[in-house]
């Protein structure tokens, strides 16, 4: 019969031991998994806001087409090389601006 306690014991203390050492696994794998949520969660707030200026941009460059065709009657090719540059280079800038987000990054 002591010798059994004694094995019991042992097993007792051994799986005590496990037990602890499989809570800081859980700890620490928590702790890892609230950082990497943290991550996503601000690259969601930062792919929110660059798409929200995208879709501004798109807004605004389908307005100014819109009201270009109404003032030109619907031909670009009578626009002055004036606005025509000024439309690429806004295009430009917007292009640039998104570079990461137009490639996938």
């Amino acid at each position: 019969l002591t010798t059994k306690i004694e094995e019991l014991t042992a097993a007792s203390a051994r799986l005590n031991t496990e037990i602890k050492n499989h809570e800081k696994e859980v700890a620490k794998n928590q702790e890892a998994l609230d950082q990497a949520t943290a991550i996503r969660e601000k690259q969601l707030a930062e792919f929110n806001a660059e798409e929200k200026d995208l879709l501004e941009s798109i807004s605004a460059l389908k307005s100014a087409v819109t009201v270009l065709s109404k003032h030109h009657g619907g031909s670009l090719l009578q626009v002055p090389r004036s606005h025509m540059l000024s439309v690429a280079a806004t295009l430009q800038y917007q292009m640039r601006k998104h570079s990461s987000l137009l490639q996938g990054a």
